[in-house]
């Protein structure tokens, strides 16, 4: 039997670690909401090692930044000199 995977949103997650910190047990909220308690427990980890956001965006450092835009300047160039290779390519078959 395959179990389909569930996706809560960020609202959500937040409202039930939000009733823990109000004190409700656990197993009580996995019994009501039908989330197992495994769930529940690594969203309180997730919510108090992120501040409360559960976003899976992370802030890139400033050497990841720079390299992504490396990346995708050198991803343009190379594009360039592509083409530039395929135009040279067209006009010398054309001149002869």
């Amino acid at each position: 039997m395959i179990i389909a995977k569930q996706k809560y949103d960020n609202e959500f997650k937040v409202i039930i670690v939000e009733l823990l910190k109000f004190g409700i047990k656990t197993r009580q909220i996995s019994d009501e909401c039908g989330i197992e308690i495994n769930m529940i427990n690594r969203w309180r980890r997730e919510y108090e090692s992120k501040m409360g956001d559960f976003s899976k965006r992370r802030e890139l450092s400033i050497e990841e930044r720079e390299l992504k835009a490396l990346k995708k300047e050198l991803r343009d160039v190379k594009m360039e000199r592509d083409i530039l290779k395929k135009a040279a390519s067209i006009f010398s078959k054309s001149d002869n």
